[in-house]
């Protein structure tokens, strides 16, 4: 599990679009006080142990507005 603090932009030499998965989100307040989101994927169905949680990440509300910039910086609606 990754809480994530930033975020820079990286050019990569290759690039290729992955099989799509599930994602489910919670939104929860963590003892700080402070409200984060959770995002969980879920193994693809070429996977050994299919819908199994692959990856979680953890989004600070401050970290929710840094993507959102990013997203609009980059044309994403």
């Amino acid at each position: 599990m990754a809480l994530v603090g930033e975020f820079e932009k990286l050019s990569m030499d290759r690039y290729s679009v992955h099989d799509p998965v599930k994602c489910t989100y919670s939104v929860f307040t963590g003892n700080d006080g402070n409200r984060y989101i959770q995002l969980d994927t879920y193994g693809s169905s070429k996977r050994k142990i299919r819908g199994k949680k692959s990856q979680s990440i953890q989004l600070s509300e401050a970290s929710v507005k840094t993507l959102l910039r990013v997203f609009e910086q980059e044309g994403f609606k």
